[in-house]
């Protein structure tokens, strides 16, 4: 029996062979909130009938099923590799570094099609019993990764599922020795690609990537189904960097709109000798679009400067991610 609360809750995770098709969760996250949901359109009969004053319950029919939502967690330091497959698209197989117990994954960017998630939700009933969510073709739309001073690299996925079953049965849970990133590992770069220079008085940093999909793709012989969502739109990549006014670095690139790399990056503890636990979030080429610093009293000046993520023709943005999981 679980605990009747969100104590006994679980959530497991698993890639898809064929978007929609359920697979047994394979790996389970220790998240914060989740808020997946089935959402059904019906249809409700208007036909009249003598004297019937009310709307007949068995003309009430259901015509199409998604589901959709969201979920919070922190990023760690293993067991990560799936879900940023499923954001960022491309095969990734981890790439063991010379013969330690370190591998490498270098998620680049690249169409999603093909790239869906089982996600298994545990729901606790007060009486310890646990009602299974099944979400079934399950696409990342978009994922916010922050992190701030005293805090955990933590992400928010936005997500988009084909459908919500509740037969198949709920997996054993089980954790591997999971350790989250956070403020005291991080490390903020600007400056040409690949030779980026850390940047100081830097306090917190979030980083957004956007995947517009066409998410309503409903056709007859589906039993009101959805076919896989397919990218409609150029990916968006955004986020803000919060700081103190220590140099004029930012401002000068908010003031000549100059494009520079930004590399956004947690080390961790060694796995062997000269490989670190880490990741890395690598974006060619950003652009600062506000705001230059102002004076608003007597504290230090803090300015938050937004910007727009955008390709230098040439490099990938990617998601480097360096743990001992020796597959995703």
């Amino acid at each position: 029996m679980a605990i009747g609360s969100g104590l006994g809750a679980q959530l497991g995770i698993a890639a898809e062979s064929t978007y929609g098709v359920y697979v047994a969760p394979t790996k389970f996250l220790e998240f914060t909130k989740e808020s997946l949901q089935l959402k059904k359109t019906t249809a409700q009969s208007s036909g009249i009938a003598a004297n019937r004053l009310l709307a007949l319950s068995s003309r009430r029919v259901v015509t199409q099923r998604q589901a959709s939502g969201g979920i919070d967690l922190e990023v760690t330091n293993k067991g990560m590799g799936v879900l940023l497959q499923a954001l960022m698209g491309s095969s990734v197989t981890p790439v063991q570094q010379a013969t330690t117990a370190a591998y490498l994954q270098t998620h680049t960017l690249a169409d999603t099609i093909g790239k869906s998630l089982t996600v298994q939700v545990g729901i606790p009933r007060t009486t310890g019993t646990v009602t299974r969510k099944n979400f079934i073709g399950c696409k990342i739309l978009s994922a916010e990764f922050a992190c701030e001073v005293g805090g955990m690299l933590t992400v928010t996925l936005e997500i988009d599922s084909k459908d919500c079953e509740e037969t198949s049965v709920l997996a054993v849970a089980s954790y591997s020795a999971m350790s989250p990133f956070h403020f005291g590992q991080m490390a903020f770069k600007t400056g040409a690609f690949g030779s980026e220079v850390a940047r100081d008085g830097v306090r917190k940093v979030s980083l957004k990537i956007e995947r517009g999909a066409a998410t309503e793709r409903f056709y007859a012989g589906a039993s009101g189904l959805k076919a896989e969502p397919i990218a409609n739109d150029l990916v968006k990549i955004s986020g803000s960097i919060e700081t103190d006014y220590v140099d004029t670095v930012l401002d000068d690139l908010h003031t000549s709109d100059a494009a520079t790399s930004f590399l956004w990056e947690f080390l961790g503890p060694e796995i062997a000798p000269s490989y670190l636990e880490r990741i890395s979030f690598k974006v060619p080429a950003i652009r600062l679009d506000d705001a230059p610093p102002t004076v608003e009293g007597y504290d230090v000046v803090k300015p938050t400067y937004s910007f727009t993520g955008l390709y230098d023709g040439t490099n990938s943005p990617a998601i480097e991610y360096m743990s001992s999981d020796i597959t995703l």
